[in-house]
């Protein structure tokens, strides 16, 4: 049995189709990723797997229950750690934690030795007695996720974890998620962060327009699309003979190319430097020419002809 099942599902909002039947299974013990830029349904899909928005039509199974007929046992088992941070800036960082055990009636003493716990995990313990509106961004989302697990939930669902985070926080809320991973917790995240998905999804799912556009590992999605090598050019005019000078001179080394912009992704079929030799050989002056790793964005480039921050 997986954790979710979803079949053909779909999510309508006042006649827009906003999750259009899409198809998906997460394993358990497994961390497994939505992958799209902002309003590519991500977050109305989440929103169905804990019972928060009701599904339009299909199937969806969570934990082994359908979605429609056991909405308060799936919520019971899961943590939710939504977009934005909505901690109770009116108590103090342990308190938030305890309040919120009480929803799931854990015994107080229970509660105060797992919230405890769960400080001392995600580093915050020092801070234990201070109000949430000293902490800095990172602490409060690694407190927002920390609360999340008070009730030792089988799935935990993160609706772009670290957004709006700088560099090092995002690494230690990596770190945590990953040490969450290796004790058996089965993790769920929206993301539109391509190292975030790197880093951290055993599998996931790339979604545009509402629509699954192709499934797998990270690693795999690269290989299968793009290759190792992307070559990156760009004309100082773009215009339609030199970009077809480009392709013709080109095109027996390359798996395929796309034309985005005022720019032309090449994807060599071997090694990109015989592109690169090539390309400098060419009578044409170039803005910038980048030989560079392919990466989970040029996936989405290719299936979508435009980048993931659109």
């Amino acid at each position: 049995m997986d954790a979710v099942v979803a079949e053909k599902l779909t999510k309508e909002y006042n006649g827009k189709v906003a999750v259009r039947g899409i198809y998906f299974r997460v394993h358990y013990r497994e961390c497994f990723g939505f992958l799209g830029p902002n309003g590519a349904g991500k977050t109305t899909t989440v929103n169905m797997i804990y019972c928060l928005s009701p599904v339009t039509s299909g199937k969806l199974t969570v934990l082994g229950m359908d979605v429609r007929k056991h909405p308060r046992e799936i919520k019971s088992r899961l943590g939710v750690v939504p977009q934005e941070n909505n901690l109770d800036p009116d108590l103090k960082v342990l308190q938030n934690l305890l309040v919120y055990a009480n929803y799931f009636r854990i015994p107080p003493a229970t509660a105060r030795s797992r919230a405890l716990e769960l400080l001392e995990f995600f580093d915050l313990a020092d801070r234990a007695g201070e109000k949430v509106d000293r902490l800095s961004g990172g602490m409060k989302r690694r407190l927002t996720i920390a609360r999340a697990l008070i009730n030792n939930p089988e799935l935990v669902i993160l609706d772009e974890p670290t957004t709006g985070l700088d560099p090092q926080a995002r690494h230690l809320v990596w770190q945590r998620l990953r040490r969450l991973k290796e004790r058996g917790v089965t993790l769920l995240l929206t993301t539109h962060y391509l190292e975030e998905a790197s880093q951290l999804c055993d599998r996931l799912v790339i979604m545009d327009r509402g629509e699954i556009l192709e499934e797998g590992k990270p690693g795999e999605l690269v290989a299968r699309h793009i290759g190792q090598e992307v070559v990156e050019v760009g004309l100082e005019q773009m215009e339609e003979a030199a970009t077809a000078l480009v392709v013709e001179r080109t095109g027996h080394l390359l798996r395929e190319h796309l034309e985005v912009g005022d720019n032309l992704f090449l994807f060599p079929r071997e090694k990109g430097q015989a592109v690169l030799q090539a390309l400098q050989d060419l009578p044409l002056r170039f803005s910038h020419l980048l030989l560079r790793p392919a990466t989970l964005e040029d996936v989405f480039l290719k299936l979508t002809g435009r980048g993931l921050q659109a």
